[in-house]
Order: structure tokens, then C-alpha cells, then sequence
């Protein structure tokens, strides 16, 4: 299911609240089953899900309070109708500097999303050649190396972000397309060889599952 014209290009900014109400098995599988299946009862996500409607239930309730799932209209008072809010959300590590809690689930976001990673290249591969030759010659992984400053990151990050964007959308009424989730990692050579620091904050990271 497309996102809706409210999601296409928006992504939430998350706070040190946000990024701990997000830190949760569950609560991160309904971000991900709603931006990717569209709105949902709590009922209907615990089905999609294996889970029961009472854990669903409160946990759409916590990641509305931090603003990552909004009711629609088309609920009853019984049955509330979820969907997502935008289409990904990201946060600023150096804001989450002085916040214990806020690192700890950072760091818990970031091994679940490389997990996911791990796994959605594992699963194709056991299905790769159920794909079409054309479709098999352009998925795939790749990897490259740049010699950067922060800030030539920054920029290059931004026109890469313009990119995404031009195409996020661009085979929205073809019948051949389908939806390809596009994993994007800047790691550093030698992790333990930090460069002098010269000041500035990074962009921050952003995350669409």
C-alpha cells in the first residue's frame, strides 16, 4: 500500500522521548506494518502481527503520545482506526548526549534496524531466483568508500536524501513496480581512529521502518 499524500515526504523529528517510546519490539513492528500496510485496527495489527489486541492497544496508545501514529476518522469508540504518521522519522545523536536512557534505546534502534538488514538481504536471497532476470540484475548490495570532511558528508547525504525523493514515488501507477526498501549506512573506515574534532553537529539520522 502506498503511504497517503499526509506521509509521502514527511518525516518526524524524535526527541529523546520519542526515540525511547519507539524502542520496543512491538512498538517498532506496528511503526513498520502501519507505514507499509496502511491504516489499521488494534485488532487487525495484533492478526498481522501474532500478538494480542490489549498490547497492541496500549502501545499505539504510547507512540501517539510521542506523535509517530495519529487516529483517523473512520474508527468507531470501540474499534479506533491507526495509521502512521509519517513516512520515517529520524533524531540528532548529539541531542541525546546527556540523556542515559535516550543512548541506550538509540543504540537498541540501531542493532534492530541493522538486524532487519541482515534479514531482509537473507530472505531474498532464498528467493532470489523466483525473481524476474531484470528485477535480479539491479537488487542486490553494493558497497563503496569516500575520503570526506563532516560537512562534504553532509552535503553529499542531502543531495543523496534528493534522489531518494525524485524516485520514492516514480512507479507509483506502474503495474510493474513494486516497493524496494533502499538500506543506506555512512560508517567509518577505522572506527578507532575518530578525526580531530572541528565542531558542528551531523544531520540527523533518519530511519523510514
Amino acid at each position: 500500500m502506498e503511504p497517503t499524500e499526509s506521509q509521502k515526504d514527511t518525516t518526524i523529528h524524535l526527541d529523546a522521548a520519542g526515540v525511547k517510546a519507539l524502542a520496543h519490539p512491538l512498538r517498532s513492528r506496528l511503526v513498520s506494518a502501519l507505514r507499509t500496510g496502511g491504516p489499521d485496527t488494534a485488532t487487525g495489527l495484533a492478526r498481522r502481527l501474532g500478538t494480542n489486541s490489549g498490547a497492541t492497544s496500549y502501545h499505539l496508545r504510547r507512540l501517539a503520545e510521542v506523535g509517530l501514529v495519529v487516529e483517523t476518522d473512520e474508527g468507531t469508540a470501540r474499534e479506533r482506526v491507526w495509521k502512521a504518521a509519517t513516512r520515517g522519522h529520524s533524531w540528532r545523536r548529539s541531542e541525546l548526549d546527556a540523556d542515559e536512557d535516550a543512548r541506550v534505546a538509540m543504540d537498541w534502534l540501531e542493532s534492530h534496524y541493522l538486524r532487519l538488514l541482515v534479514e531482509r538481504q537473507e530472505a531474498y536471497r532464498d528467493h532470489e531466483l523466483d525473481w524476474p532476470v531484470r528485477w535480479r540484475d539491479v537488487l542486490g548490495y553494493g558497497d563503496d568508500s569516500l575520503v570526506v570532511t563532516a560537512e562534504q558528508l553532509r552535503r553529499f547525504s542531502d543531495e543523496f536524501e534528493a534522489l531518494l525523493a525524485r524516485y520514492r514515488h516514480a512507479g507509483q501507477a506502474d503495474p510493474e513496480a513494486t516497493r524496494i526498501v533502499f538500506h543506506y549506512v555512512a560508517a567509518p573506515y577505522d572506527p578507532a581512529a575518530p578525526p580531530p574534532d572541528a565542531g558542528g553537529s551531523p544531520e540527523p539520522a533518519d530511519e523510514s521502518d
